[in-house]
């Protein structure tokens, strides 16, 4: 069925792409981390794409440190932004789908029902800003053959992430405290992998720009802290605390909900809820 070149291996999404692979056995994968092509090199890429026909690059690669971006606007616009644009001008040339992963963070949170895919952008700060700059490269350069998908709160067995920390500091702690005014879609990393294998295909029919991916249903950080947490460790409690106990450079969505429907319907994919999601992943953290 195609190539597939996947760029940021080594992220966590990335890594969810390698352990599922071999099921998908109509695709050739090449795996590649960041140490190992220099995305805001044009001519490294173009010299990497010489010697590597693919007919799909999906793009995991991203700087993705939200605060950090507040000191290194630069160093995260040419990774989100510079590196993207490179990315979709390789793609024009050579005819190559590509699928881009954003995030939530291009909407200002202030929101009070699931963002369409429509819905005017307001990022809060440099992450934000140079994902939607990146979104709107390929837009302008690549529309007819990209997809950009937009998802929330990744967690996977692999990398740092929520799930993870909260599994450490159970482990470690009698009690802990996590925001409770901050509302979004946790996403297993896996889910979102195999989403994609399936809607790649589907490409060819024009369904193409932008979508949205996250496992349906919402949750608070806390009551996310507290379903991870029942099972595993239950003799932790976690308290309920507001944002402001926990000051930030970069001032946090406080509602991030993702309409999917349009995903679903399109590429008639069946996408499970947040909770029964997390089951799984645990259960493949901790065997």
């Amino acid at each position: 069925m195609g190539n597939i070149v996947v760029l940021g291996a080594g992220g966590q999404l990335g890594q969810e792409f390698q352990a599922i692979a071999s099921l998908y056995t109509s695709f050739e994968f090449v795996f590649v981390e960041r140490a190992k092509l220099d995305l805001v090199n044009a001519t490294a890429l173009e010299e990497f794409f010489k010697v590597n026909d693919c007919d799909y690059i999906i793009n995991c690669a991203a700087y993705t440190n939200v605060d950090k971006a507040e000191d290194e606007g630069p160093k995260a616009n040419l990774i989100n932004t510079v590196a993207v644009r490179n990315l979709a001008s390789i793609c024009a040339q050579k005819d190559i789908g590509l699928i881009h992963i954003s995030t939530d963070y291009v909407f200002n949170g202030k929101g009070e029902k699931p963002y369409k895919t429509d819905f005017p952008t307001e990022p809060l700060g440099n992450y934000g800003r140079s994902k939607r700059k990146g979104e709107e490269a390929i837009m302008e350069i690549h529309p007819e053959n990209s997809l950009i998908i937009r998802t929330s709160w990744l967690y996977s067995e692999f990398g740092h992430n929520f799930v993870k920390t909260m599994l450490r500091l159970g482990e470690e702690l009698n009690s802990i405290s996590v925001v409770e005014d901050q509302v979004g879609s946790p996403t297993y990393a896996r889910d979102l992998a195999m989403a994609i294998l399936e809607m790649i295909p589907q490409m060819k029919d024009g369904k193409t720009g932008i979508y949205h991916y996250a496992n349906n249903g919402e949750v608070s950080w806390y009551a996310f802290a507290k379903a991870i947490l029942k099972t595993t460790h239950p003799n932790c409690s976690v308290q309920p605390v507001p944002s402001s106990a926990y000051p930030t450079k970069v001032k946090r969505p406080k509602y991030s909900v993702l309409d999917t429907t349009k995903t679903e319907t399109d590429f008639k994919i069946t996408i499970r809820l947040w909770d029964v999601a997390l089951q799984e992943a645990l259960s493949r953290i901790q065997s």
